[in-house]
């Protein structure tokens, strides 16, 4: 479902960019990642975040965890522990998609609108 639910998205492509990391499946939009996944394990995946509410969310939820290899600034690791509804979990995919389509110039943000 994670896989097919990122591809779902506008402009979306998948790859395995880093050649230390061959088993990260990382999905861009437009070339900037927003989220990245194990695919040996799928034991969680990686998101994008809004700053603000990343201490809260890591409070509220312990499946939320402090990412291995991003900002912990900026990004979260989320265990798939069964812990958070499919809902939610696509909701926080949502918005890692949408942090980084609006930090995409406004002419590739029209284009993905029109897509």
């Amino acid at each position: 479902m994670y896989r097919a639910y990122c591809l779902s998205k506008k402009g979306v492509t998948e790859s395995i960019p880093f050649s230390k990391l061959p088993n990260v499946l990382v999905f861009k939009v437009r070339g900037k990642m927003f989220t990245a996944t194990d695919i040996t394990t799928f034991s969680g995946f990686s998101i994008k975040c809004v700053p603000e509410t990343i201490d809260e969310l890591r409070a509220t939820y312990m499946a939320v965890q402090e990412p291995s290899y991003f900002s912990k600034n900026h990004w979260c690791n989320v265990v798939m522990d069964n812990s958070i509804p499919n809902e939610m979990l696509f909701n926080w995919l949502d918005i890692s998609y949408k942090l980084v389509v609006t930090n995409l110039s406004k002419k590739i943000q029209l284009e993905l609108k029109n897509m």
